[in-house]
């Protein structure tokens, strides 16, 4: 299979991109410890980019512990439940497993805070962000969300990366430790962009989700609509 892998400037630099690949297909099982990857070369041509980027996707699954490289024989898989990830808490997989994931940001706007939504925050505002999630090009899943507006006066939507909680971390000096999720029934929003399969309206899985930052304080509440024809919520715990 090859990845939906992206050159562009708000993605992850593009060895990254496959190294988190990789380790979702190998959390997923779709990559098993002990198995053998194909020759460097011959993965490759497999996944479209050149054998350098794919080397140093190797090295960053080699530090994390994921990868072994036997001199001669080749490199072999090392599954771990810990692995360090950029999206370990993306949550939402291919019904196959795995996929990588990539944002398509549709809104960002300072709003009052939806009174729906669970207490967080010490501002009586947010900055609502409003994103399509694909999982190797196919759309997944779609996003609301709502950081509080004490973090930030505004958010420079070209300077986000496709990792929010990385842009967090490096432009507002925000890191998100823990987070719970909700999971439920909704209803598709009426601004869901026709790419999404279900439509507005029509009744699907909801995960509503609170993260906490290094302060202890509840920083974001988000919620995510899933396409269950596509993907599905998977936690694992070990």
């Amino acid at each position: 299979m090859r990845p939906a892998v992206t050159a562009d400037r708000h993605a992850l630099p593009l060895y990254v991109q496959l190294s988190e690949m990789l380790i979702r297909e190998i959390s997923a099982g779709r990559l098993v410890s002990g198995e053998r990857l194909p020759p460097e070369r011959e993965m490759a041509a497999q996944l479209g980019t050149s054998v350098g980027t794919l080397r140093k996707a190797l090295a960053d699954l080699t530090d994390k512990g994921l990868l072994e490289r036997v001199q001669g024989s080749g490199n072999y898989v090392r599954a771990k439940p810990d692995a360090k990830s950029v999206y370990s808490f993306f949550r939402v997989e291919l019904l196959e497993g795995g996929g990588l994931p990539r944002a398509e940001l549709l809104d960002v706007a300072r709003v009052a805070k939806d009174a729906g939504l669970p207490a967080f925050g010490t501002a009586p505002d947010a900055h609502r962000i409003r994103r399509l999630r694909s999982l190797n090009a196919t759309p997944a899943v779609l996003e609301e969300i709502w950081l509080d507006g004490a973090y930030a006066d505004r958010l420079d939507p070209g300077e986000m990366s496709e990792s929010l909680y990385l842009y967090y971390r490096e432009a507002l000096g925000l890191w998100i430790t823990r987070v719970e999720d909700r999971v439920g029934l909704g209803r598709v929003p009426d601004w869901a962009p026709d790419r999404l399969g279900p439509r507005p309206g029509q009744p699907c899985v909801m995960v509503e989700r609170i993260s906490w930052g290094q302060d202890g304080a509840r920083a974001e509440v988000s919620r995510n609509w899933i396409d269950t024809t596509v993907a599905r919520y998977v936690a694992r715990l070990a």
